[in-house]
C-alpha cells in the first residue's frame, strides 16, 4: 500500500459498506514502565460486550485499531506500543457477518489490504510492540499478535487458532506468512490446516508457547502486571528474546507436500481453502513481506467470493446460533432436576454413556446388565477411560477419584428406584426394549423419565403398553460418544412437554447439539445415511467394484469413504436398520444380499488393512457375494446418491421429521459430518440443481438461506 491515505481511503469506503457491524473500540492509555523503561501505549481491544461476545473485526474495528496505533506512532515519549484485549478475549477474528455484502472482487481484495495495512504498522511503525495475549485469540485475533515484536501469552488462554481454512478462507491478514517464518513450515501446517481440518483444533496457552508462538506463558492471576514487566526488562535489555532459526530448506517443502496429502485425505480436493493456505505457506519461504502480504490479499479476495465460504458460513450459523436454540423445544422452566442417572447395559455404547453423563452432569450413574460379570467389566471400562484422561492431563486427580465414585454397577434393577432418568442402551430389539421398559415402570418414581437410546425403532411403540408413556423419550447419541456433539432428541406420541423440557436440559448439560426430531424411522441421521449407503450397496451389487465407489463418492469430501463408513457404523448395525427402513419404506430403501451374506460369514468389513493402513477388497469377501456386470461410473453414482438424498429431505421435510430444512443440515454437519464446505447439505443440493431436478423445488430460498 502507497501511503496512509490510501489505507484511509480504503477503510472509509469498507466503512461504508458495513453498516451492522459489533464494533470493536481501541482505547489507549500510557503506562510507566518499570526500571526506566519508558512510557507503552497499551491498546485494549474491547467491544464493550461481555466475554460471551468476543471482540471482533470489521472495518469500523480496524479503523479504530489504526487510529489507535498511529496516534502512539506520533508521540516521540512513547517508547513502544502493547495490544491486549478486554477480559478473557484478546479477538475472535474477522467480522464476517459482513461478507455477504460484498459483491465484487475488489470489495473482498480490500478487506485483505486493510487488515494488513493496520496490523503492519505494529512490526513496521519504527516502536518496538507487543501483544499480551489474554486469551481467545482466533484468525485476525492472532494475527495481531503476530504482528507484534513480542508476544507474552497466558496459561489460561484456551483458544488460540487460525481456524479460516475450516470455514473455507485462510488466514488473510499476515497468517500464512508470519507463522511459518517465526515457527518454521512443519508447525505452521499443523496449525493452519491439519489443526483447522481436525474440526478447528484449537491449541492452549502453554501448546502456543511450546510451538514458538508466543514468547513467554504467563500466570493469569496478573497476566497484564507481569508482562508490562517482561516488557519493561526487554526494553532496557535484561531480557533478549531468542527465537530458533527456522529451516528454510528441504523441510519447509516437505512441510507443505505433508499438508497437501493431509488436505487430499480430508477434503479429497473439493474444498479449495487448504490448498490456498498451503500454496501461500510455500511461498512464504522465499516471498518478503511485500510479495507475502498481497498474495494473502489475491487468495482471500478470491475465496471471500466463492460458494465454498458462503457455504461454510451458512454451517458455521448453523452450529453456533441454531445448535443453541433448538426449534421446537419447550420452556426450560418445565424441566426438572436430575440427581441420579441409570444406565440399562453394560456394553460399550452403554459404558460410553455412564462416562458422559458422569463428567459433564456430575451426578451418581450406575450401570445394570444380566450378569456381575458384564456390569464388572462395564464399570471397569468406565474407570479405565477415567484413567485416560488422567493421563493426558484431561482431569485432575481429585477429579478422577470423584468421576470413578460416581459410576457404579449392579445385577439388581431395583437401583434405579431413586433415579430421575433411566436410558436403555440394549441391542436393537423392540421387544427387548418394550419388556425393560415394562420392568423399570414398576421400579422408578412416577415423575422419573425413560429414555431410550435407540437408534431406528419407534419410540411410540416402545412406550406403547406402559401406564405412563408420557415419560418417555428418545435420546439417539452417535458413536463415538465422547467426540460427535449431535444429540436426536424423539418426540414419541404421548410424550409431554415437562419430559421434552428435561430432555433438552440434560443435553444441554452433557454440552450436545439437540435437535428436536418426530419419532419416524431411524429419525434423521440413520434415515438418511441408510438411503446413502443403500444406493452405494446396490451399484456395487450391480457390479460397480466397491474401491470405485468409494473413491466416487469421496471426491465431495466426505470424511471417510461408504464402505468405511459401513465397517465404522458395524455390519450387523447396520444391516438391521437397512431392514428397518425396508419394512418401513419397502419402495426406496432395499436390503443388499451381499451386505446380509457378509454378515452371515461374520466379517466386520468390506475391506483388509496393509500394515501401511491402506486398504484392499478382503478375498474371502469376495468369494462370498454376487455382483452383476453393471458398472457405474463415478458421476452416474454421485448423481443417484445425491437424487436419493434429495427425495428423502424431501419426504422427511413433508411428514415434519424436523421444523426446518435447518434442521437436517445441523443434524448431518454434527452427526454425519457432512463436510462445512460444502454447507448444509440442502443448500448443497440446492446449488447443484438437483433438488429443483429431483423434486420439483429448491429447499431453501435463492441463496444460501440465514439459519438464525
Amino acid at each position: 500500500m502507497s501511503s496512509m491515505t490510501d489505507l484511509q481511503n480504503l477503510i472509509d469506503e469498507a466503512v461504508a459498506i458495513e453498516t451492522d457491524e459489533v464494533v470493536t473500540l481501541a482505547p489507549s492509555r500510557d503506562v510507566v514502565l518499570p526500571g526506566g523503561a519508558g512510557i507503552l501505549a497499551l491498546i485494549t481491544l474491547d467491544n464493550g460486550h461481555d466475554h460471551t461476545k468476543p471482540n471482533t473485526f470489521g472495518p469500523k474495528g480496524l479503523a479504530n485499531l489504526n487510529t489507535a496505533i498511529d496516534a502512539a506512532l506520533a508521540r516521540d515519549e512513547v517508547k513502544a506500543i502493547g495490544v491486549t484485549g478486554k477480559p478473557f478475549i484478546l479477538a475472535a477474528g474477522a467480522d464476517l457477518t459482513g461478507v455477504p455484502k460484498l459483491v465484487d472482487r475488489e470489495q473482498a481484495l480490500n478487506l485483505g489490504r486493510i487488515g494488513h495495512g493496520v496490523m503492519r504498522k505494529l512490526v513496521d511503525g519504527g516502536k518496538p510492540s507487543f501483544a499480551f495475549v489474554n486469551g481467545v485469540a482466533l484468525g485476525g485475533g492472532l494475527e495481531v499478535a503476530l504482528h507484534a515484536t513480542y508476544r507474552t501469552i497466558s496459561a489460561a488462554a484456551g483458544m488460540l487458532s487460525t481456524p479460516e481454512v475450516f470455514l473455507g478462507l485462510i488466514p488473510g491478514w499476515g497468517g500464512n506468512f508470519l507463522l511459518p517464518n517465526l515457527i518454521g513450515a512443519d508447525k505452521a501446517v499443523t496449525v493452519i490446516v491439519e489443526n483447522a481440518l481436525n474440526q478447528n483444533k484449537m491449541l492452549s496457552g502453554p501448546a502456543a508457547v511450546k510451538l514458538g508462538i508466543g514468547d513467554v506463558l504467563l500466570e493469569p492471576a496478573d497476566f497484564l502486571e507481569q508482562s508490562l514487566l517482561w516488557a519493561s526488562k526487554v526494553l532496557t535489555g535484561e531480557i533478549v528474546v531468542e527465537r530458533p532459526e527456522v529451516d528454510r530448506g528441504d523441510a519447509w517443502d516437505a512441510a507443505v507436500a505433508r499438508g497437501k496429502a493431509f488436505a487430499d485425505a480430508k477434503v479429497s480436493g473439493a474444498a479449495p481453502a487448504p490448498y490456498r493456505a498451503l500454496d501461500l505457506i510455500a511461498a512464504a519461504k522465499d516471498n518478503d513481506r511485500d510479495r507475502g502480504f498481497a498474495a494473502e490479499d489475491e487468495a482471500l479476495a478470491d475465496l471471500i467470493m466463492s460458494e465454498e465460504l458462503r457455504s461454510g458460513l451458512y454451517a458455521f450459523d448453523l452450529v453456533n446460533k441454531r445448535a443453541k436454540r433448538p426449534a421446537g423445544a419447550p420452556d426450560k422452566s418445565l424441566a426438572r432436576p436430575i440427581t441420579k442417572v441409570g444406565v440399562v447395559g453394560a456394553g460399550l455404547m452403554a459404558g460410553q454413556l455412564a462416562l458422559l453423563f458422569a463428567r459433564r452432569l456430575e451426578v451418581p450413574v450406575v450401570l445394570t446388565d444380566l450378569d456381575q460379570e458384564r456390569v464388572d467389566r462395564g464399570v471397569g471400562y468406565v474407570h479405565g477411560e477415567i484413567d485416560k484422561l488422567l493421563a493426558k492431563g484431561r482431569v485432575k486427580s481429585d477429579k478422577a477419584n470423584q468421576l470413578k465414585a460416581l459410576v457404579s454397577g449392579s445385577v439388581d434393577r431395583q437401583v434405579f428406584a431413586d433415579a430421575d432418568f433411566v436410558i436403555e442402551a440394549v441391542f436393537e430389539e423392540l421387544a427387548l426394549k418394550k419388556s425393560i421398559f415394562a420392568d423399570l415402570e414398576k421400579i422408578i418414581r412416577p415423575d422419573a423419565i425413560l429414555a431410550t437410546n435407540t437408534s431406528s425403532l419407534s419410540i411410540t411403540e416402545m412406550a406403547a403398553d406402559l401406564q405412563h408413556p408420557e415419560r418417555v423419550v428418545g435420546f439417539h447419541f452417535f458413536n463415538p460418544v465422547a467426540v460427535l456433539p449431535l444429540l436426536e432428541i424423539i418426540r414419541a406420541a404421548q410424550t409431554d412437554d415437562a419430559t421434552l423440557a428435561t430432555a433438552f436440559a440434560v443435553g444441554k448439560g452433557l454440552k450436545k447439539s439437540c435437535v428436536l426430531v418426530k419419532d419416524a424411522p431411524a429419525f434423521v441421521v440413520n434415515r438418511l445415511l441408510t438411503r446413502f449407503l443403500g444406493e452405494v450397496s446396490a451399484a456395487v451389487d450391480e457390479g460397480t467394484p466397491i474401491p470405485a465407489a468409494d473413491k466416487a463418492l469421496m471426491a465431495l469430501g466426505l470424511p471417510m469413504p461408504p464402505f468405511v463408513l459401513l465397517q465404522l457404523v458395524g455390519l450387523p448395525v447396520a444391516l438391521h436398520v437397512a431392514e428397518t427402513m425396508h419394512k418401513a419404506y419397502p419402495d426406496r430403501y432395499q436390503v443388499s444380499e451381499n451386505l446380509a451374506k457378509v454378515v452371515a460369514a461374520g466379517k466386520s468389513s468390506f475391506y483388509v488393512w496393509s500394515a501401511e493402513g491402506k486398504p484392499s477388497v478382503d478375498p474371502e469377501v469376495e468369494a462370498i457375494v454376487t455382483v452383476g456386470d453393471k458398472s457405474s461410473t463415478a458421476e452416474d453414482l454421485r448423481a443417484r446418491v445425491l437424487a436419493a438424498l434429495a427425495e428423502e429431505i424431501r419426504i422427511m421435510l413433508d411428514e415434519g421429521v424436523v421444523a426446518e430444512p435447518h434442521d437436517i443440515d445441523l443434524c448431518m454437519l454434527l452427526g454425519a459430518g457432512w463436510p462445512f464446505h460444502l454447507g448444509g447439505i440442502t443448500p448443497y443440493l440446492d446449488r447443484s440443481g438437483i433438488s429443483e431436478k429431483v423434486t420439483g423445488q429448491r429447499f431453501l430460498p435463492k441463496g444460501v438461506a440465514s439459519p438464525a
